[in-house]
């Protein structure tokens, strides 16, 4: 089985560099991968557009340049995509749109193996990333025990229960969605607002306190000192669709300058 890079570098304490991409795209990958810069690349399933082809293919490009892979899951399908997602290669798996402790919990448990131990729900299943074998060794079952679990943390009753949150055994990361906080807090578009950004202060002074890594997404790489200072070592910036759109933008708008008097 190939090694889990994303728990590797976790389990050595390790800073984390990954980005996201919103298209499910092997050539895109294997960009990202040349520039080898970058530890792991996330598919943002709840938004892209899939097949479970593409998948395997998103893995096998991010395994050629020995980058780690995430699968951000839909809430409702969470247990068939993620488990898809690990079959197909994907060593991290985020979850979305959590309320409460008992979600959370099986969140976890859909990654863990279905042993007495783990009290996990992922069978022997002959996938991808048990290739050759068809699963269920013991091999397989630490493999699932390495699947990276990141909970987004973004719904107000989410947090109001954080602290029952925090002591579920089992997260490895957790990340701050603003956007979805502000609407569920009543406040929507208000991800940025001081109000918002107290409660994330929070949220990642508490994690780190109980030894649950914070992971934060960048838009810009000015915005990261705050987050060093605060003690963070994860970052995912950019995404591949914002990144496009701004480079074909700025440079449309200079050329077109030089066009405006013919």
């Amino acid at each position: 089985m190939i090694p889990n890079k994303f728990r590797e570098l976790l389990r050595a304490g390790k800073p984390t560099l990954g980005t996201r991409m919103n298209i499910a795209s092997a050539e895109l990958v294997e960009i990202l991968g040349h520039t080898g810069l970058y530890d792991y690349v996330e598919l943002v399933g709840e938004n892209a557009t899939y097949d479970l082809h593409d998948l395997g293919n998103f893995c096998r490009a991010a395994e050629l340049h020995r980058l780690g892979s995430v699968f951000k899951t839909d809430f409702d399908t969470r247990r068939f995509t993620a488990q898809r997602a690990i079959g197909a290669g994907f060593q991290g798996i985020l979850f979305t749109d959590n309320h409460t402790v008992e979600e959370t919990r099986e969140c976890i448990r859909i990654c863990r193996a279905e042993t007495p131990p783990e009290n996990g729900l992922f069978g022997a299943v002959g996938r991808r990333f048990a290739y050759p074998e068809y699963g269920g060794s013991p091999d397989y079952v630490q493999s699932l025990r390495d699947i990276v679990v990141l909970i987004m943390v973004e719904k107000k009753q989410f947090v109001d229960q954080w602290d029952k949150i925090l002591a579920v055994p089992g997260i490895d990361m957790i990340q701050w969605g603003g956007a979805d906080y502000s609407m569920s807090d009543g406040r929507p578009g208000q991800a940025a607002s001081p109000e918002t950004k107290a409660v994330e202060r929070r949220i990642i002074e508490t994690a780190l306190k109980a030894g649950v890594q914070p992971r934060v997404e960048l838009a810009a790489i000015e915005q990261a000192q705050y987050y060093l200072d605060l003690g963070v070592r994860h970052f995912c910036i950019g995404i591949e669709t914002r990144t496009l759109y701004d480079a074909w933008k700025a440079n449309g708008e200079k050329l077109r300058k030089f066009l405006a008097p013919l």
